[in-house]
């Protein structure tokens, strides 16, 4: 009897060390991950210095294989403190960070914030961070297309200033004040004595539907030819069942034609994308878009009607392993004006055909 009883108290005691000792395992609050994204792109014009339209600024080189985007980064969270530092190269950020100087070329995201509630989530966080406008980002496994939409490609990408956010409770409604340099700035342009404005609100009913409304207020001028820009950005997404999605988006912006001046110079951009997941490996997307931006605000072309141009693209993704996904497409642009070239001669058509290969780790 003394024996059993024994036996049951060391059982005891040794249960009591483990629960004990799993209970102070602490999460690491440091993580580290990274992206690479390779591609080749083919386009049909033949540009004779080997780069894409200058409107383009993911896979836009062509018939070389290349880096589109590959970054190592390192996240830290811990109690009411967050950090996020992440380096980069490729010829994404060769195209999209030409106006930054030196190594902030290099820099995906760098930045710190705090938590200014102990029960509610409502942070403060300052730095260069990815652009709270668009559904697409430069990280290409996260868009459902392999290039991006001319919308994204001529909205910022990133931003750098000083966000104020909150996430209601139920995780269902996000809302953000942001004070920014400039429109896709790091620095602020030489001369520019005025700060940005912008902000975003998102809304999530449930899992199969997310709402989002972003904009940007500011001049991205010297003073003395300041032009106040006025932007927009409304997206849905829709997961209509197992195998299809839908997004919709729509950017419209307005800038001063002078400075001082009550006359607006108006940009716009719809998008529409369906997604098809094929097999569990498998997924189909294609992509209707237009792009009118008559004034030259955004894309100069030198044309008379200026940039007013149709696209459309199919893509096939095979998710190789969980981390690892190939993708192959097909784009065709078509403009009201001849702003493409072809074997060195204007064009109204460009197409390209693109395969990538993404790795996250």
């Amino acid at each position: 009897m003394n024996t059993k009883i024994t036996i049951i108290t060391t059982a005891l005691f040794s249960l009591g060390l483990q629960a004990q000792t799993d209970s102070t395992k602490t999460i690491n609050p440091l993580k580290i991950s990274g992206y690479i994204e390779t591609y080749y792109a083919y386009d049909f014009g033949q540009p004779e210095n080997s780069t894409r339209p200058g409107f383009i600024y993911s896979h836009n080189r062509h018939n070389e294989v290349a880096l589109n985007l590959g970054f190592i980064k390192a996240a830290y969270e811990k109690d009411n403190v967050r950090a996020n530092l992440a380096l980069m190269a490729g010829t994404y950020s060769n195209a999209n960070l030409t106006a930054e100087e030196g190594v902030l070329k290099n820099i995906y995201e760098a930045n710190a914030g705090v938590k200014l509630s102990k029960t509610k989530n409502l942070w403060v966080d300052a730095g260069i961070f990815a652009s709270h406008i668009g559904f697409e980002s430069a990280i290409g496994k996260d868009c459902w297309n392999v290039t991006r939409s001319m919308l994204a490609d001529n909205s910022p990408y990133y931003e750098s200033g000083v966000k104020l956010s909150y996430t209601s409770d139920s995780g269902k409604w996000f809302v953000s004040g942001l004070v920014l340099n400039g429109w896709q700035r790091i620095q602020r342009v030489d001369g520019n004595k005025t700060l940005a404005f912008g902000h975003q609100l998102t809304y999530k009913p449930n899992e199969k539907v997310t709402l989002n409304s972003s904009s940007f207020i500011g001049n991205d001028k010297p003073n003395d030819s300041k032009q106040m820009r006025y932007f927009h950005n409304l997206y849905g997404q829709f997961q209509l069942n197992e195998k299809w999605g839908v997004t919709a988006g729509f950017d419209i912006g307005a800038e001063q034609k002078t400075k001082g001046s009550k006359s607006y110079n108006c940009w716009y951009s719809p998008v529409l994308i369906a997604k098809y997941k094929a097999t569990d490996k498998i997924n189909i997307a294609a992509r209707g878009e237009y792009y009118s931006d008559e004034n030259a605000v955004i894309i100069a072309t030198g044309t008379p009607n200026g940039f007013q141009t149709f696209g459309y693209s199919v893509n096939l993704d095979y998710n190789i392993y969980n981390n690892v996904v190939w993708r192959i497409e097909g784009r065709n642009l078509s403009s009201k004006d001849e702003v493409f070239s072809k074997n060195g001669n204007p064009s109204d058509q460009n197409f390209v055909a693109v395969t990538a290969l993404a790795i996250s780790f």
